[in-house]
Formats: structure tokens, C-alpha cells, sequence
């Protein structure tokens, strides 16, 4: 029996659109305040698109920059993974239209749908492209353009997300010593209510009074999320670790999801991961739903912690409910 490639992660590319909004910003449009926001959430600001700018800009915008740091062109990729839930449109996929602007004729691709956990659900769907030997090099991107579907009414959503993505390269690892290590994911359908936009699909389609009703935004139970997301990351976080014969002090760098800094910090805790290995970002760029794992690799590599060797640990948990945990030793 052939032996499975290993897939390592050989360049990374991140983008978040220039434009800011701060709580300072959204003191002027909902009742709240600057210290509220950052004591419940942590988050100090967040990026924005402007009008016209896509999903699919924000994802060209991260791939280009991680072609540009392996030195490939676009024609060298040979597939293409998208994870969002603010795609361009319901067809064609986003794939297809970063396909097409990034000019990699010749690949192929597919949308990935896992809100929060989309980054590390395509991540794996990319490795396993690797593992069969089927390709050597495929972009996966977390990107999402979440102000676009947020009720800027909302004090209890509209605080919280932000625009951004990131994009990495899989290849072949020379040996076993790098790449993703192993994997654990779930999805939890009965939480789909707590978390959600209830209109735009096949169930309720755009009419007048689905927009009058704001049902084209995210809707969100935010104490029934805490609760999962604490309870559910922390839970899978402990099998893989079990899994591989590992303990949280054992983990060099550990990049969790940024829904909020409460539940990084809890989980972390639980994890009894050292303090130094967590990574938060989310005081900048808030929640960009798929882009805040690439996102936060950026960080870990300017903060230096993120290193050739690194023992990793993503962690995800998103509306669905979905989650995941991916372990993977870096090797630029």
C-alpha cells in the first residue's frame, strides 16, 4: 500500500482592505461604547470594504501575495479552494471568479460553506488533493466580506465582524518531519438556529418583506455561541492532543479561530497551553469569519513565534455548528 504524501502549508498571503472602523465609529451609530466593546470581545477596530469590492478581491488580493512569496505564477496552481459565506454571488462560485482574475488557467476549484471553521475544513480538503498524490500545489483561501450581510443596527452583531482573507499554498512535504499532522472535525446541525441568516437561500428567497423583516443579515444567539464555541474547542482540541501523544505545553503556537478574545483565552486556559504561544489579533481586525486563521499566521509570523519546527494548533468553531482542529508542524 502506498504510503499517503504529507501536505505542507509553503506560502502564505493575507489582505485586509484598507478602510477602518472603530468603536469610536460605531459609538456614533448604535448604543455603545468603546470600553464595552473591548471588554466583552476584545476588538479595537476592524477592516471594511468599500462599496463595490467583492470576496473574490479580497481573496485575489491574499493568493497573489502568497504566489508571490513561493515565486510561482498563477498557472502553476492546479486547484483552488474557497471557504466563504459572503460569496460574490449564489453562482458561479467564488472559486471560479478568483479562478478567472488571477488568470491560473488551467486549475479548478469549489466554494467551501463552514462559516467560522471554513479555513481549516478547506485546509483539509486541500491536503487530501496532496495526500493521493492527485496534485502538487493547491490554493486554499479563507476570505469573507462579512459587512456586507451585518445589521449596522444591531449593536450585538454589528460590533463584532470585520472583512479580510488569507491564503496559503499546499504542497508535498520533503518528508514526515513538516506539514499537517492530523485532523479532527464535526458539524452540529441542531445549532443552526443560533447562528444564522435566515433569508436569501432556497427557504425564504428575496421578496420585499424578507428585506423589510432584515432577514438578509447575521442573526446570532450570542450566549448560546460562547457557550458552544468554548466548550466544543476546547473538547476537540483535547482528542487531537490525546490523539498524538501531546499536551497543550507541548504546542509552540496555537491559532485559534478570533470570535472573541473571552473564548480564546478560556479555551487556552483549559488547554493549559503557555500563554506566550496564543495567538489573538482580533483587537485589529475583529471577525473575518474564514479570513481570521490566515490572518492570525500573518501575526504569528511578524510577532517571530511563528517559526520553522513550530508545533501548530488551529482551532475553529463556527454557525453551522461546525468546528475542527488541525495540528501541523511549520516548514517554510
Amino acid at each position: 500500500m502506498t504510503k499517503p504524501i504529507r501536505a505542507k502549508i509553503s506560502a502564505l498571503g493575507t489582505y485586509a482592505p484598507p478602510r477602518l472602523l472603530t468603536n469610536a465609529d460605531l459609538e456614533k451609530m448604535v448604543e455603545t461604547n468603546d470600553q464595552w466593546i473591548l471588554d466583552r470581545t476584545g476588538i479595537r477596530q476592524r477592516h471594511i470594504v468599500d462599496k463595490g469590492v467583492a470576496t473574490s478581491d479580497l481573496a485575489v488580493e491574499a493568493a497573489r501575495k502568497a504566489l508571490a512569496q513561493r515565486g510561482l505564477a498563477p498557472t502553476d496552481i492546479e486547484a483552488i479552494i474557497v471557504g466563504t459565506v459572503t460569496p460574490d454571488m449564489l453562482f458561479p462560485s467564488t472559486a471560479c471568479l478568483v479562478q478567472h482574475k488571477l488568470g491560473a488557467a488551467g486549475a479548478w476549484g469549489f466554494d467551501l460553506s463552514a462559516a467560522c471553521s471554513a479555513f481549516v475544513y478547506a485546509l483539509q480538503a486541500g491536503a487530501q488533493f496532496i495526500s493521493t498524490g492527485a496534485h502538487k500545489r493547491v490554493l486554499v483561501i479563507g476570505a469573507d466580506a462579512m459587512s456586507t450581510i451585518i445589521d449596522y443596527t444591531d449593536r450585538a452583531t454589528c460590533i463584532l465582524f470585520g472583512d479580510g482573507a488569507g491564503a496559503v499554498l499546499l504542497e508535498p512535504a520533503e518528508d514526515d518531519s513538516a506539514g499537517l499532522i492530523d485532523f479532527i472535525h464535526e458539524v452540529d446541525g441542531s445549532g443552526g438556529c443560533f447562528l444564522y441568516m435566515p433569508a436569501g437561500g432556497s427557504l425564504h428567497p428575496a421578496t420585499r418583506e424578507t428585506v423589510e423583516q432584515r432577514m438578509h443579515y447575521v442573526h446570532q444567539d450570542g450566549q448560546q455561541v460562547f457557550k458552544f464555541a468554548v466548550r466544543k474547542q476546547t473538547e476537540l482540541c483535547e482528542k487531537l492532543l490525546q490523539r498524538n501523544g501531546l499536551k497543550g505545553s507541548d504546542i509552540d503556537v496555537f491559532i485559534p479561530h478570533q470570535a472573541n478574545q473571552r473564548i480564546i483565552t478560556a479555551s487556552a486556559d483549559r488547554l493549559g497551553l503557555r500563554p506566550e504561544s496564543v495567538i489573538i489579533n482580533i483587537d485589529t481586525y475583529g471577525n473575518t469569519t474564514a479570513g481570521t486563521i490566515p490572518l492570525a499566521m500573518g501575526t504569528a509570523i511578524e510577532q517571530g513565534k511563528l517559526k520553522n519546527g513550530s508545533l501548530v494548533l488551529l482551532a475553529s468553531v463556527g454557525a453551522g455548528f461546525t468546528s475542527g482542529a488541525c495540528l501541523l508542524r511549520w516548514a517554510f
